[in-house]
């Protein structure tokens, strides 16, 4: 039996770190069983140089990531999406469109490294951490027993990964 591959959207206000960190480290460690995009509601129109830096450090691929707006995600030719995550706070409180197909959706706010002030090794550190935290709730994620929850079950794990650290 063919397992089903689940489109995940992370989204944050600018698209240009944490969820673009998030769409490089679900497209890795789904494995196949995912496929993951980022957007921002409104997106600065280029990934954050630090999280390219950390990401092909650590082996990741980045060819395809862009800081794109969430709504090419509400189009009818766009991706059927299963989940849509938030990872800023910012992006959790607007309004978001209405995406196509009634996808779950959760909430996992993660510090902003773009906002650390400092040295650049400084800042280096907020991505890394950062980085860290999405990988602990990616990997939960994953491992999920998705063909065993029913759709509120799965939805509400979903929503617990974004409390933890």
């Amino acid at each position: 039996m063919v397992e089903p591959v689940f489109n995940v959207l992370f989204l944050c206000t600018g698209n240009s770190a944490r969820s673009i960190l998030a769409e490089s480290l679900l497209n890795n460690l789904g494995k196949g069983r995912f496929r993951a995009f980022s957007a921002g509601s409104h997106p600065g129109g280029r990934v954050n140089p630090f999280a390219l830096e950390l990401l092909e450090k650590n082996h990741f691929p980045t060819g395809e990531l862009r800081s794109k707006p969430w709504d090419e995600f509400a189009q009818p030719d766009a991706p059927q999406l299963d989940f849509v995550i938030t990872v800023c706070d910012k992006a959790a409180g607007e309004v978001c469109p209405v995406w196509p197909g009634q996808p779950m959706t959760a909430h996992w706010g993660i510090p902003d490294p773009v906002a650390v002030e400092g040295s650049d090794d400084v800042k280096r550190h907020a991505f890394v951490d950062a980085m860290n935290q999405m990988q602990r709730r990616i990997c939960m994620f994953v491992s999920l027993p998705f063909d065993k929850l029913d759709r509120m079950k799965l939805q509400q794990a979903v929503r617990e990964i974004g409390k933890t650290p």
